[in-house]
Order: structure tokens, then sequence, then C-alpha cells
């Protein structure tokens, strides 16, 4: 037989007052969790401000070292390699970081807020990386594919040779960058950057080169680019 509802009463009261009690801390979380993001950006905001008073040296190793290592080898495909670099080309970079104009994901969600940068710091930033070791290769067998590409294009698609532009040991020059060693992962993603032109803005070159080079083509020269070098 079901209880009478005058003797669930206290019990119905209670859950009810359980209830508000618990709808009240939800609105309070929620209110903290609002000025805690607010409290964050503002974090970020002070950050980004102090690191344009830090030294290169200084930011290398609070910031920079975090993903692409403290000599610019990085571990994780998700970041390319520094170390090696040509010095106009992290220049060149870095600026366009500066400047908000590379548009890409990765761009806009690991370097966005690089924009109280010094030109004196993005000069002895690329100084530094530019000057340690050259990029290790990765060791994997050479791609056959890739190194036909890398050498001679893709003449049937109108693409012309990596080498042209990289050198033929994909050592870079000026502001063309080094591709010997680094990853492929990393290179795949640039080449289907290039592909769309909007996302960078210095891209217009390596787009009309690349625009019409195949997944499959893009993993096999970025492979074979991947293991030159030291």
């Amino acid at each position: 037989m079901a209880e009478p509802v005058t003797r669930r009463l206290p019990t119905l009261l209670m859950e009810a007052c359980d209830m508000r009690r618990s709808i009240n801390r939800s609105h309070l979380t929620l209110a903290l969790c609002v000025v805690a993001l607010v409290g964050c950006t503002d974090t970020r905001d002070r950050a980004s401000q102090k690191t344009a008073s830090m030294p290169a040296l200084a930011l290398v190793n609070d910031v920079c070292s975090l993903c692409h290592g403290l000599t610019g080898e990085s571990v994780s495909p998700l970041f390319p390699k520094l170390a090696g670099q040509q010095k106009d080309y992290l220049k060149q970079q870095l600026t366009d970081f500066k400047n908000h104009t590379r548009m890409d994901k990765a761009s806009t969600q690991y370097m966005w807020g690089f924009t109280h940068l010094t030109e004196s710091q993005i000069t002895e930033l690329a100084d530094y990386y530019s000057k340690q070791p050259a990029m290790q290769a990765e060791a994997e067998t050479p791609d056959a594919r890739g190194e036909l590409i890398f050498r001679h294009g893709v003449p049937e698609s109108g693409i012309a040779q990596c080498s042209a532009c990289h050198g033929a040991e994909g050592r870079g020059h000026g502001q063309t960058p080094r591709v010997a060693g680094q990853h492929a992962a990393y290179m795949v993603r640039q080449i289907q950057v290039f592909q769309q032109a909007d996302l960078r803005e210095r891209g217009d070159l390596t787009s009309q080169i690349a625009h019409t080079l195949s997944d499959a083509d893009a993993e096999a020269v970025a492979h074979y680019m991947a293991r030159l070098g030291p």
C-alpha cells in the first residue's frame, strides 16, 4: 500500500530544500567559472605584456622551449624544429605571428599571443635558433618517390622540384626555410596550408608550386626531406 502523502510531507519538504540548495550551488559554480575565465584572460594579457620586456634568451627558456625545446630540436611533430633554421626566415615568420598574418589553425592556437614581441626580440630569437646545430634527420628508409619529387618535381602536373628553392640538400637560403631534418608530419600539414593561399600571406609562390601535389606525393616528399641532413 502506498504511503500516505501526509506522512511523506516532511521528507518531500527536505528533498525540495536540498534541490533548491543544489540549484543555488550550480549557479554559484557557474558564476565562479565566469569570474575565473575573466581572471585568466586578464592574467594572460598581463603575461603577454611582461614578455615584451624579457631578454630573448629568457623567452627561449621560459616560453619557446615548452614547444620547440631549448635548442630548437622539438620532440613533437606538432611543433616545427627551429634548430639551424634560416635566420631571415625565422625573422619573417615571427613578424607574421606578431602581426597576425598567419591564419592557419596551429598559428592562431599557439602563437596568437606574440603581438608584444619587439623587433629586437625577434632578431635575437632568430639569431639564437639559427646558430643551433642543424636539425637531426629522421632515421627512416629513403623514399624513392619523395626523392624524385624533391629533385625533379612532377612535370606532368606542372610542379617544380623542391630543390630549386630549398637547395639540393634542403638547407634553404635567406627567407626560404630549411626543410632538411624537419618533422615529416609538420611538413605535410604545411603543404596542406599552402594549398589554401589565404592562410599564409607569404605563401603565394609555394602555393603555385604545391597546390596540385596529391596527398600521397605530399607524404612522400615530406618523408624524404625529413631524412636529409645530419
